[in-house]
């Protein structure tokens, strides 16, 4: 197919860059052999705009995406995060391009009011939406226009390329990492706080971003995670069915043992003896205690859920689901995080 992605880029970071999903999933159509056309609308606007002031070419950015429609004729539009690009804007490419299928993924949690709010929207023009929690909080969209699917957060080979269940205590300097500079929604950082005082003396526990410790982006990041044996998987919040920020890919892909919350439920979705999942914070640290003893259990833990993670839930596989999906085609494997629906999103 002729696909074209709207997405943010990142072009003005020039290389110091965050882990995208964006850019996972374009690598992922690639591989299954679809010519993608990106659009980064932000960037775009940026670049349309008087001085360079990015909300002021707002307007510009959805004259030229009308111009790439035109131009490019796609078959399926996959419309990730992109504010600057209205609805009504999607709505008059359906009429220039009526054959042309509109898909909407979103990787925000829903416990921000806001992200809700645009995913509401979306809905109104897409003929698909794709969100990154379970199908057991998206009845709430249903009903709207558009049909309603749960994504994963996937590994790319070429990101996630390091593999540390293979190396040992000795090789991996960081005992425990976790990496974040977010405060909104969350009291995460108290329990972090907490756990530091406890485990500090006996492990190396890195919190960039946090304690006063500087965030790590692009390469520096790489080579945090390429030296870690274990990490937490914390959200902002937890609880909600199947959502994980996309940390658990990046920890799972590169064989770094993770501990997870236990109400995200995805002891449904991963087999056993994956990830490390934990009640309370007591439980959390014994836990932590226990592998960091037992060197040889962390990386058969790690080893198996990295496998797991490369084979059933890659870019390649992630990103022809949101095609079939998208264009009604019957899907071509057993996706692990489709097996309780049809492929119109319905629940089986």
């Amino acid at each position: 197919m002729r696909i074209l992605h709207i997405a943010y880029q990142q072009l003005k970071r020039y290389g110091h860059t965050r882990v995208s999903w964006a850019q996972k999933l374009t690598s992922g159509l690639v591989k299954n052999d679809h010519l993608v056309q990106g659009f980064s609308d932000r960037d775009v606007a940026s670049f349309e705009a008087p001085f360079g002031i990015r909300d002021l070419g707002k307007k510009k950015a959805n004259q030229r995406l009308l111009e790439t429609v035109d131009s490019f004729e796609p078959d399926l539009i996959i419309a990730g995060h992109c504010d600057m690009i209205t609805n009504e804007t999607l709505a008059e490419i359906r009429k220039r391009q009526p054959n042309c299928f509109i898909a909407h993924c979103n990787n925000d949690p829903l416990f921000v009011p806001s992200n809700v709010e645009r995913i509401h929207h979306r809905a109104e023009v897409a003929d698909a939406v794709f969100v990154s929690t379970g199908r057991r909080e998206l009845s709430q969209f249903e009903g709207s226009r558009a049909r309603i699917y749960h994504m994963p957060n996937p590994v790319e080979p070429s990101v996630e390329c390091f593999d540390n269940s293979v190396k040992t205590d000795a090789e991996l300097p960081i005992d425990l990492i976790f990496c974040s500079n977010s405060k909104d929604f969350t009291k995460r950082l108290e329990m972090v706080g907490r756990m530091k005082e406890q485990l500090d003396p006996i492990m190396t526990f890195k919190t960039f971003g946090s304690f006063g410790e500087a965030p790590v982006w692009g390469r520096d990041y790489d080579r945090a995670l390429m030296q870690s044996k274990m990490g937490l998987n914390f959200n902002r919040q937890e609880g909600l069915h199947w959502y994980s920020s996309a940390r658990m890919a990046q920890l799972a892909g590169n064989g770094i043992l993770q501990f997870s919350h236990s109400s995200g439920a995805f002891d449904e979705l991963l087999p056993p003896e994956t990830v490390v999942y934990f009640d309370e914070e007591e439980d959390l640290i014994a836990k932590i205690r226990e592998f960091h003893a037992d060197d040889a259990k962390r990386q058969a833990w790690a080893g198996a859920a990295r496998r797991f993670f490369h084979q059933e839930m890659n870019s390649t596989l992630y990103a022809q689901y949101i095609a079939e999906a998208s264009t009604l085609t019957p899907f071509s494997h057993d996706y692990c995080w489709a097996q309780d629906i049809n492929l119109d999103g319905s629940l089986k």
